[in-house]
């Protein structure tokens, strides 16, 4: 029997950054995969070729829309081969899936594959596809099982025309009418890529919102700049049917004056949220303790209720986001490892890959008031930036919210190009707890669309921002 230092079950980013971490430690390391390929959801169908067919259809997008006005003259119709679209996809995704078993290999970690289950509190049975079984001793476990799509009870997924988004990275054509259930993240991305590509597109959204965890300014702008690229969005309604006839879709709906409302289309993505993921770990024969919505208990150490067996990423609490199951990865490593390793919840970030994209960190204007936190505003419109113009990417904004005694920066919102990017500004100076008055007295390179958060700050700080 293989006897190892440690084991994760799950390859996902949380999964095979602790296994990395573990190995970089010193200590034996396996990790467990049920799937053919590593990397988990984000790499396989979650983040990796969500934007390979963002960036994808945003070029189309482009060439259709934009580069006239820049001076480029294409000659015949513009036309999507969406059966290359998906093979880039997928060469994308194959590339980075290698790139993990070449990190497994670099770093000696044994992989296995096939489904992980607990025996007792030190072996694991892992089953292969082909139903053999083999046992494995770890003196301490890590789980990183993610986690999968959520759906509504009354919903039947036929994963043909009523999707997840598992299934709407594999379309085989271009809905005429994609309805989007859930203006989330996810649903609102890859609304955006079909969009691109030429359908109409509706998204049916229970809160009275869009992105409803982000910043209020966030979802006001974007809502705004998705309305302008002809998105229909319908807040404040909450599904209750959702049937198919052939090819034909119908979503009804309750909107916020109790009045029944139809959709209809020809696919129906189902965007309503994920959830932990535990099946076949057999939680049950060493007794680990999961919450009313399944998600494995853990303490400030990410550590279940058995000592030796820890648990990260989408399968615990907090953010679903692959980021902060690469944190959680390296913290419960070097946990293992005697260190005492630290995470601000707080300072990690959320992004939406929309075109122009959301970014945030820190408190929401909305928590401020909840806590009875006093503070200050400040905000720049990207359309006041000369970068921006030269681009074309004038939509957008960039918030930042200060305690309005000390000056701490407690949260920035972000709506623009590349803001994905520019957010880590934002985190860097947040994590050295940062004032606005010392973003605002930093030299930001001109032309660049981060002048937009020294602005922003000059905002907040003295309502002096040099260029509105």
């Amino acid at each position: 029997m293989s006897k190892f230092d440690v084991a994760v079950i799950g390859s996902g980013p949380g999964g095979y950054v602790a296994a990395i971490r573990c190995a970089q430690l010193g200590l034996k390391t396996a990790i467990i995969e049920k799937y053919s390929t590593l990397g988990g959801t984000c790499l396989n169908v979650g983040c990796i070729p969500s934007k390979a067919l963002l960036d994808s259809s945003h070029h189309y997008h482009d060439a259709v829309a934009h580069f006239e006005e820049h001076g480029i003259e294409i000659s015949g119709d513009v036309k999507v081969n969406l059966e290359q679209m998906m093979s880039r996809k997928e060469k994308v995704v194959n590339q980075t899936c290698d790139g993990v078993k070449f990190l497994m290999d670099k770093n000696k970690i044994e992989v296995f594959q096939g489904v992980g289950s607990f025996k007792d509190t030190t072996h694991i049975n892992i089953e292969d596809s082909e139903g053999k079984t083999q046992t494995i001793e770890a003196a301490k476990t890590i789980i990183a099982t993610g986690s999968k799509p959520s759906s509504l009870p009354f919903i039947d997924l036929d994963k043909e025309r009523i999707i997840t988004s598992t299934e709407a990275l594999k379309l085989k054509e271009i809905p005429k009418h994609l309805i989007v259930i859930g203006g989330g993240v996810i649903g609102l991305e890859l609304g955006q890529v079909y969009k691109r590509l030429g359908a109409d597109v509706t998204v049916v959204e229970y809160m009275d919102r869009i992105i409803p965890t982000m910043d209020s300014a966030c979802s006001k702008e974007l809502t705004k700049i998705l309305k302008k690229q002809k998105v229909k969005i319908a807040t404040s309604h909450k599904v209750s049917a959702v049937t198919r006839d052939g090819d034909k879709i119908t979503v009804k709906a309750t909107d916020k004056k109790d009045k029944e409302v139809s959709f209809e289309g020809d696919y129906v993505l189902v965007s309503v949220g994920r959830k932990a993921y535990t099946d076949g770990l057999n939680l049950d024969a060493v007794k680990i303790k999961a919450d009313d919505r399944g998600r494995v208990e853990v303490n400030e150490h990410l550590q279940t209720n058995v000592e030796n067996i820890y648990a990260i990423g989408d399968v615990v609490k907090g953010a679903m986001l692959a980021h902060k199951a690469e944190e959680e990865g390296v913290f419960v490593a070097e946990t293992i490892a005697g260190q005492k390793p630290h995470i601000n919840y707080n300072l990690i970030p959320g992004v939406v890959y929309t075109w122009p994209e959301v970014a945030a960190v820190g408190k929401t204007e909305e928590e401020l008031k909840e806590e009875g936190i006093k503070y200050k505003s400040g905000q720049f419109p990207m359309r006041a930036l000369g970068r921006s113009r030269a681009s074309g990417d004038i939509d957008g904004m960039v918030k930042i919210l200060a305690d309005e005694t000390t000056d701490e920066v407690l949260g920035v919102h972000m709506v623009g190009a590349r803001v994905a990017d520019l957010i880590a500004e934002a985190v860097t100076a947040m994590e050295f707890r940062a004032s606005a008055e010392d973003i605002a007295r930093m030299s930001h390179a001109h032309p660049t669309y981060a002048e937009a958060v020294k602005e922003a700050a000059l905002a907040a700080t003295e309502d002096r921002p040099l260029h509105i």
